[in-house]
């Protein structure tokens, strides 16, 4: 079957899904296969739970009396040229981002200014890998004005695999960090790959990427680029610059455009770090006519709820919940955002930052080095990483240990920074603290 004959029934059955747990009344399962699963195996009973029809991949599998298994070549790829062939059609106007930090909290500021204005549509949690992203966009309809879609990354190549079926009008970086060195191979692997949003851009005629103009590296791959500024200061050549405030703990900022008047906003993040993000969706706001009163009550207004610089006050403590992921980059920036905070006293939990290969045992050597040089009233090290570190903090093997010794006298009275890679679990610890 041609893409073109699948559109024309995706677009009389506009839901896909990959979940036979999950199967809407009309939808379109496809059939994908893992390490561990095979789509195929499950796709009568997708369309017996709802389904409309079912795209797989084996032919033994196939049945020629039931028209609602679509064969194809191969199901992931099918999904992936499905989604741009219907983004071609609709021709929104896309914006894509991407970078090692704060992708996923820029993606959110900037459609939550956005929305302020138009009707946007954006990559829902983290959904922004080579499924998440094809869903995202399939999830477009013809009265978003808009799309916001992240791209994440952790082997080379993979985000020109996404730009290619996204094609993005506008791209972001926000910034470039030591992060899944594993995959990438070193530091310059990962600017190499995040770079490959600017590859595709520069070849787009009336492309657009918004740059933060204090980023070295950054910078020193945009050549040939049509670039939109912001950046820390009082640059009046930015489209949007700014600096901070206060944060104790909650970030306040005032941004400006150009040399316009200054904008103050109180915002519900914890982080100095996150400045750059909210210039990031200011500069994105101003570029496409969003006032800059509708920016104002955006930022203030916005809310973390996914585990990132989220602020939880419980009845023995408050607690900076950053535990979705951890490299070294946003390591060092939380600690020394934590160290800078005006609060006592203060306590740290902090877990292994995984797919850091050959790096893995210098980079936790370093966390425990800013550790022991700054002054934190207490410290828990979690993960066989930070237990392999020369230190006298108190270690725990696990989530599970941590637990315990919360169980059996939990801290009180503390501002505690809870910040690891997810798979060590950390976010299980808010509601025992």
């Amino acid at each position: 079957m041609q893409i073109e004959q699948l559109y024309e029934i995706y677009r009389q059955h506009p839901i896909v899904t990959t979940d036979s747990r999950d199967c809407p009344e009309g939808s379109i399962f496809f059939a994908l296969k893992g390490a561990s699963f095979n789509g195929n195996r499950f796709a009568k009973q997708a369309i017996e739970k709802g389904c409309a029809y079912a795209v797989i991949d084996e032919s033994e599998y196939a049945d020629a009396e039931d028209k609602r298994l679509i064969l194809v070549d191969d199901c992931l790829t099918t999904l992936q040229q499905l989604a741009r062939h219907h983004r071609r059609t609709l021709g929104t106007k896309i914006i894509g981002v991407t970078g090692t930090n704060g992708k996923t909290t820029t993606k959110e500021l900037i459609a939550t200014v956005l929305s302020e204005k138009y009707n946007v549509l954006y990559t829902q949690g983290n959904l922004n890998n080579h499924i998440g992203v094809p869903k995202t966009l399939l999830n477009l309809r013809p009265d978003h004005d808009i799309a916001v879609v992240e791209m994440g990354a952790n082997h080379p190549g993979e985000i020109r695999t996404l730009v290619n079926i996204v094609e993005p009008d506008c791209g972001l970086i926000t910034n470039v960090g030591k992060a899944h060195l594993e995959g990438f191979g070193s530091f310059e692997g990962v600017i190499h790959t995040k770079g490959e949003l600017y590859d595709f851009l520069r070849e787009k005629p009336g492309s657009v990427v918004f740059i933060d103009n204090g980023n070295e590296h950054l910078k020193g791959i945009a050549n040939g680029l049509t670039l939109v500024k912001y950046g820390i200061g009082n640059d009046e050549l930015l489209c949007a610059n700014g600096e901070v405030m206060s944060c104790a703990p909650m970030l306040q900022f005032r941004w400006r455009h150009g040399a316009g008047e200054w904008h103050e906003v109180s915002t519900h993040l914890i982080g100095t770090y996150n400045l750059t993000n909210m210039l990031a969706a200011t500069c994105v706001g101003l570029y496409f006519n969003v006032t800059p009163e509708q920016i104002d009550h955006a930022l203030a207004n916005y809310c973390p709820t996914n585990n990132r610089s989220q602020l939880t006050i419980t009845a023995h403590n408050r607690l900076i919940v950053d535990t979705y992921n951890a490299n070294p980059t946003s390591m060092n920036a939380a600690l020394c955002n934590f160290r800078d905070m005006e609060v006592s006293p203060k306590m740290v939990i902090l877990g292994d930052m995984g797919e850091l290969g050959e790096s893995s045992h210098e980079e936790h050597c370093k966390v425990v080095k800013f550790l022991s040089e700054n002054d934190i009233d207490n410290v828990w090290l979690v993960g066989e990483e930070f237990g392999k570190t020369d230190c006298s903090f108190r270690k725990f093997h696990d989530v599970e240990e941590v637990k315990a010794a919360i169980t059996a006298d939990c801290p009180e009275g503390y501002y505690i920074l809870i910040k690891g890679s997810n798979y060590m679990h950390l976010f299980e610890l808010p509601e025992k603290l």
